[in-house]
């Protein structure tokens, strides 16, 4: 048996604590990220971390019912790898695209150690030395703990931000929308841009929109210094027929998340810039794979956030770092945590970019202590519904959405959990 062998795979579901409560079109972070960090050890007793969103019982049987899979497999064997546990026509039956990433993750990791160079050596080699992030401003319930935290009007947002651009050095910032009527959130996009002269902004309703709401709010902020209007509404004909009604780019990190969709645009031309998320795309290979068409076909890539702890965002720094079309700011939902379960705690920012690691393999290590801190807390708290909003029970959106919450009302829900 070689020694790049894989012999174990083991997964442990966390949850880390945010400052405040995240709104979203769909519902909430309820206070707090929950994912499953996954360890792939070979036969020589190398680790590698794997990161991916969500946990509980059925995400750590679904990783490590991959072991009989995977046994015997060997880490350098990446392509093999993909066609063991994801095959395209066996996935319409097990869709393991988010585990194949966690997975690749950790082969990445061991193979960069084993060769003592980081994973973007691997890649192509970096060509950066830091990757600049978004400031990813949410609506948000306060604290139920502090009662601090809440951002619901155009000051308290405008307050958010001014506080993480003294913190962090942000220059980029990107609103999540889709929670209050579109005009609130008109004027707190504008609100932001006012504060801000010289910044960038972008707006990310997740598809709440109507075509015809999409196509006022594009043109009612088409003054402005935007990157691009990321998913303001659903499908790639909306998108397509938005942009011939609005003159800003158009993005988009729901309706091309697989080389079939990113043909579909290709011909379409229905959005300009793709965001590439290491663990959507099923791994940091897959997002350079699909880059490469995208800078062949002359469209913009950026790096997309879906909830990250610092394994994850390891990846998504050293896929930054070998993208010679990462022209934008990435997302990253990490400043919102207040804590990190790698060895050193969170990474931090040096004028609105993070440092890519320069450690053998990811780069990064697992603070042994905290991850049973927070695996504890998992188990205390367990997961919580990311499509339900605990401030208002029942409630469901509709695509496009008519149901928008309140802006006239404060509130601060209890985050247990049922709904």
């Amino acid at each position: 048996m070689r020694q790049t062998t894989i012999v174990a795979i083991r997964a442990t579901p966390v949850t880390v604590p945010l400052e405040a409560p995240l709104l979203h079109s769909n519902g909430a972070h309820w206070g707090r990220f929950v994912r499953t960090i996954v360890e792939v050890e070979t036969a020589d007793g190398c680790v590698g971390l794997g990161e991916l969103g969500g946990g509980g019982e059925s995400a750590t049987a679904a990783v490590t019912g991959l072991l009989p899979y995977l046994a015997g497999h060997d880490v350098f064997d990446l392509e093999a790898l993909r066609f063991k546990i994801c095959n395209p026509t066996a996935s319409l039956y097990n869709n393991r695209t988010q585990i194949h990433a966690a997975i690749e993750f950790a082969c990445l990791d061991i193979m960069g150690q084993k060769l003592g160079v980081p994973v973007h050596d691997l890649l192509g080699g970096k060509l950066r030395q830091d990757v600049p992030f978004a400031s990813y401003l949410f609506f948000r319930y306060a604290n139920p703990a502090s009662g601090e935290g809440e951002v619901r009007t155009p000051e308290q947002l405008v307050a958010c931000a001014r506080a993480l651009k003294a913190k962090h050095g942000f220059r980029v910032h990107k609103l999540k929308g889709g929670v209050y009527p579109p005009e609130h959130e008109l004027a707190s996009y504008r609100a932001l841009a006012a504060a801000f002269p010289g910044d960038s902004f972008r707006y990310d309703p997740n598809s709440a929109l109507s075509l015809d709401e999409a196509m006022h709010f594009g043109r009612a902020i088409s003054d402005l210094r935007n990157d691009y209007f990321e998913d303001p509404v659903w499908g790639l004909p909306a998108l397509r027929r938005l942009k011939e009604l609005v003159p800003i780019p158009t993005a988009t990190n729901t309706v091309v998340v697989n080389f079939e969709q990113l043909a579909t645009n290709v011909e379409m031309r229905a959005v300009d810039v793709i965001l590439l998320d290491t663990t959507f795309w099923g791994g940091i290979r897959p997002c350079i794979k699909a880059a490469v068409v995208c800078e062949t076909f002359g469209l913009g890539v950026a790096v997309h956030s879906s909830g990250e702890l610092g394994i994850q965002l390891a990846t998504m720094l050293h896929l930054g770092a070998v993208l010679p079309n990462l022209v934008y700011a990435a997302d990253a939902h990490y400043h919102h945590l207040t804590d990190d379960l790698i060895a050193g705690g969170p990474l931090p920012y040096r004028d609105g970019a993070i440092a890519i690691p320069p450690g053998p393999g990811l780069g990064v290590s697992l603070d042994r202590d905290k991850l049973r801190r927070y695996h504890e807390l998992y188990r205390e708290l367990g997961s919580y519904p990311y499509d339900r909003d605990p401030g208002r029970p029942g409630w469901f959106p509709l695509v496009p959405n008519t149901r928008w919450a309140n802006p006239d009302v404060s509130s601060t829900p209890a985050l247990d959990g049922r709904f």
